[in-house]
């Protein structure tokens, strides 16, 4: 069994994950401490990736940063290579992933922050920025934990769209989830098993500190 999938798979989790989390609670701040027209539609648009098939999310992309599209030729022009099929499409793939959970859990657990704490830090001087970073978010920590955690885990067995965006390419963009498609369809029992436990392993050990990093209890600064 080679490790090569394996260990794409964690770096383009990992990356798809600290980009999943930092636009993600930027955006349920957003929607939680701001109202602005879109709002509505904002969230239906964050959660489609949660509901679409993964081969009709996976056209949009190709089609919207395809070598013929203004993304992908802007990108291309720039760094002198395509962005589909390339491992930064697959980070873009494993972000979609993990986008929707990370912004869900953080949203609710930011509405659950006493607004008379944050009241209070305003009636003192505190900026709203001020006050996002030393209330909201660490109050918000066991939500943004989980979040992290549940996108980190679906991002790290996404198939569909990694196979339409950037393609199954061993040794470039064949990712852990791909290479068992490829190890069962060619009767690669032992190949296939031994990827599965592996991967399994990964993502319960991450749910499983996710899980013990949530139930710490919050503070403010």
């Amino acid at each position: 069994m080679t490790w090569d999938p394996l260990l794409l798979s964690l770096q383009v989790t990992s990356a798809a994950t600290v980009l999943a989390t930092i636009v993600g609670v930027a955006l349920a701040g957003l929607m939680v401490r701001s109202r602005f027209p879109g709002r509505d539609l904002l969230e239906t648009l964050l959660t489609a990736p949660m509901v679409l098939p993964p081969t009709v999310l996976g056209y949009y992309l190709l089609t919207a940063l395809g070598r013929t599209s203004i993304l992908g030729r802007a990108y291309e022009s720039v760094f002198s290579e395509p962005l589909v099929f390339t491992p930064r499409a697959a980070v873009i793939a494993g972000f979609l992933a993990a986008l929707p959970f990370v912004v869900k859990t953080t949203r609710a657990a930011m509405e659950e922050v006493d607004p008379r704490l944050t009241a209070a830090a305003a009636t003192l001087g505190a900026p709203p920025f001020r006050v996002f970073v030393t209330i909201v978010l660490p109050l918000s920590r066991s939500g943004i934990v989980a979040g992290v955690t549940l996108g980190f885990a679906r991002s790290l067995g996404d198939f569909g769209v990694t196979l339409m965006i950037a393609g199954n390419i061993p040794g470039l963009t064949q990712t852990a989830s791909l290479a068992i498609y490829d190890a069962v369809q060619a009767n690669r029992e032992a190949e296939a098993a031994g990827l599965v436990t592996v991967l399994s392993a990964f993502a319960v050990a991450a749910l499983y500190a996710g899980t013990k990093l949530a139930q710490r209890k919050p503070h403010a600064f």
